[in-house]
């Protein structure tokens, strides 16, 4: 039996969120990326039009784990959750905290009539990728992700806005 709690999270959890996703930084060789602050997460996640919603997995109140999403809209499909991260401390892992918590944003997916749920996973996260094959997620090859950052959003617009 599982020794964890699966819940929404609070606007007080995020202190604790904001941890997880730094852990993740790290692992996933950024440790700088995170620009993000508990203040950002806190009015993002619980204002008057939230931006997100997140789940905790906790254990004798200390949260472990997490798993962020928001609605996407697609052309061909119409509304799509997508999940932007979940993460599991390491100290935590293979105590069924990651399936708990993508069970609980499927869960959310159907409950809110979504069509399709939605992902990212680095190609060299194996065992990322191994955990989500097993649980009946397609990987995509055949796509390649775009984005612009800050940055790229400035320069962009110098460039374009005038066209």
């Amino acid at each position: 039996m599982n020794e964890f709690t699966i819940r929404p999270a609070r606007p007080e959890d995020m202190g604790a969120v904001l941890e997880l996703i730094r852990e993740l930084a790290v692992f996933e060789r950024e440790p700088h990326a995170v620009e993000i602050s508990k203040a950002d997460l806190e009015r993002d996640g619980f204002g008057p039009t939230p931006r997100f919603q997140c789940f905790v997995g906790e254990d004798q109140g200390k949260i472990l784990a997490m798993a962020l999403c928001y609605p996407r809209y697609s052309t061909w499909k119409g509304l799509v959750i997508h999940l932007e991260d979940l993460i599991v401390t390491e100290s935590a892992r293979g105590r069924g905290l990651g399936g708990a918590l993508l069970t609980e944003v499927i869960r959310y997916a159907r409950d809110n009539g979504a069509r399709r749920a939605s992902w990212e996973v680095l190609d060299w996260n194996d065992p990322a990728i191994d955990f989500y094959k097993a649980r009946g997620g397609r990987i995509l090859t055949d796509w390649n992700l775009v984005q612009l950052d800050t940055r790229g959003i400035d320069t962009y617009l110098e460039q374009y806005a005038d066209l």
